[in-house]
């Protein structure tokens, strides 16, 4: 029996949310500068007022934008080595530990950037479906290519890696209602599984 694991990552096979984790750990000083100038932003955004994809972007952006593609990996590869496996509930240890490669193909869904998520999607050997991030002559724009991986993105981004594919069971984790989407498209679904 051919099964697709669908996990979303933040919260759900993580303790904590790896954005604010990640950009504190590249550049402390120009994160606590940025939050600083964005709490407005974040206000606005906590009573509805906002997009959560522009303010996300324009915070990423205020601390990375410009960075090279090298520099980002390398600093990735570092933040991985720094967090794992303390940034990773037990529980989803186990159970990614104990899943039978042979009869299950694993996706890492997540909104979080492709540049941080991908060290610990390479590390369980599964396949990463991100919001991506934009560079120009290795240099990143502060921009994302394509759209916020969020809500139905999530289950447009799955489909579109999975059509020539079939299973007998797709299987979806989430645990906020951005991952809904997600968990009602699949077979069987788990909300805050690992919890």
């Amino acid at each position: 029996m051919k099964k697709l694991y669908c996990f979303d990552f933040d919260g759900t096979l993580t303790y904590k949310d790896t954005m604010f984790l990640f950009l504190k750990f590249y550049n402390r000083r120009k994160f606590y500068f940025s939050f600083v100038k964005h709490v407005p932003l974040f206000i606005l955004l906590k009573i509805n007022l906002l997009e959560a994809e522009k303010v996300k972007r324009s915070f990423i952006s205020s601390v990375l934008k410009g960075e090279t593609k090298n520099r980002i990996q390398q600093q990735a590869h570092l933040f991985f080595q720094k967090y794992y496996p303390e940034l990773i509930r037990r529980n989803a240890l186990d159970f990614i530990s104990g899943m039978d490669r042979e009869k299950v193909e694993s996706l890492i869904v997540t909104a979080s950037l492709d540049l941080w998520v991908q060290p610990f999607a390479d590390h369980f050997g599964m396949k990463l479906l991100a919001t991506n991030a934009e560079f120009k002559d290795d240099i990143f724009t502060g921009n994302f290519v394509g759209i916020n991986c969020n809500g139905d993105e999530k289950v447009n981004r799955i489909l579109e890696e999975i059509k020539d594919k079939q299973f007998d069971k797709t299987i979806a984790f989430g645990d906020t209602k951005a991952d809904q989407a997600m968990l009602n498209w699949a077979d069987e679904s788990h909300f805050r599984f690992f919890h």
